[in-house]
């Protein structure tokens, strides 16, 4: 096959006018998609079907692609149909009566109540360094920040009478969020004996690196894996958003309601919280069968 009968017109101007409003690794990922889609049908994409899509997705399934994947190329596809249909070039969109299997939510991973004790410890030093690595894993475990959330805390965004924090969430949202008296006396230190020492360029950010400057979000990662190091735990595993589920978790199991411990999370549904809840009964179920005397198993 020539390149030039290779050329799909239709999908080309697609992908540039996608890449005049979109980010250079959407439009990436849209043009892997669309061309194994159209490397599979062996003729213009424009051209497919429902049949067609129901056969490729079929076989996408057969070969061992994840739901995730699957819904992503077919995502990429009704977003390409309904360019045609917007410039008139298509009346029907074939990729949106595609039917997918349903994707099963993993239930977050968090951190035990003794292990979030022992990451908190690990930030024990006197150092300005260490008093602002305490007063962040204080926060993103005791606030249930994001991690852009925390970096993005300005200094005046901490209340410490009112023990509370006030964040800028997805969508720029603001909310306010309580603090427990342990972050709030992590902050405190931090705020007198640690970020004047590292506040060389008079930032506005509350958690400041080693030159002055804004902590990073892969500043964060890094301290998090050191002080999880420090505590003996995997530091592949525990990184901000781990905080975050745990934080969420532990006070679910602690009883509270869940429209609260969405307020605080900033979700916007509460289906999403709602995930907590699976975690606490599956932590509960083990604790059961591994401490009720008539539910372990005996050796017969």
């Amino acid at each position: 096959m020539t390149a030039t009968a290779d050329r799909d017109p239709e999908l080309e101007s697609f992908l540039a006018l996608l890449a005049a409003r979109r980010a250079p690794r959407t439009v990436d990922a849209y043009r892997r998609d669309l061309t194994a889609l159209r490397e599979w049908l062996g003729r213009p994409v424009s051209t497919a079907t429902l049949d067609d899509f129901e056969t490729y997705t079929a076989q996408l399934r057969a070969n061992g692609l994840s739901t995730a994947t699957l819904a992503r190329r077919t995502a990429a596809a009704r977003t390409f149909f309904r360019h045609l249909q917007l410039i008139g070039a298509r009346e029907d969109n074939p990729a949106a009566e595609v039917v997918l299997p349903r994707r099963t939510r993993k239930l977050p991973q968090t951190l035990s109540a003794g292990e979030a004790e022992r990451l908190i410890e690990a930030a024990s030093g006197t150092s300005p360094r260490s008093l602002r690595d305490r007063a962040l894993v204080e926060l993103l475990y005791g606030a249930g920040l994001r991690v852009s959330e925390a970096i993005g805390l300005e200094r005046h965004g901490v209340d410490l009478d009112e023990r509370a924090v006030r964040v800028l969430g997805k969508g720029g949202k603001e909310r306010v969020v309580p603090v427990g008296r342990e972050a709030v006396e992590a902050l405190r230190r931090y705020l007198a004996r640690g970020r004047p020492y590292l506040d060389r360029r008079h930032r506005p950010e509350l958690f400041l690196n080693a030159k002055g400057g804004p902590l990073t979000r892969s500043g964060a990662f890094l301290i998090l894996r050191r002080l999880a190091e420090t505590a003996g735990l995997e530091p592949g595993r525990v990184h901000p958003h781990l905080l975050r589920h745990s934080f969420a978790t532990h006070l679910i199991e602690g009883g509270a309601d869940l429209r609260s411990v969405q307020e605080m999370l900033g979700h916007a549904d509460l289906s999403t919280t709602e995930l907590y809840t699976h975690v606490s009964d599956r932590r509960r179920r083990d604790a059961y069968f591994a401490a009720h005397p008539h539910a372990r198993r005996r050796d017969e």
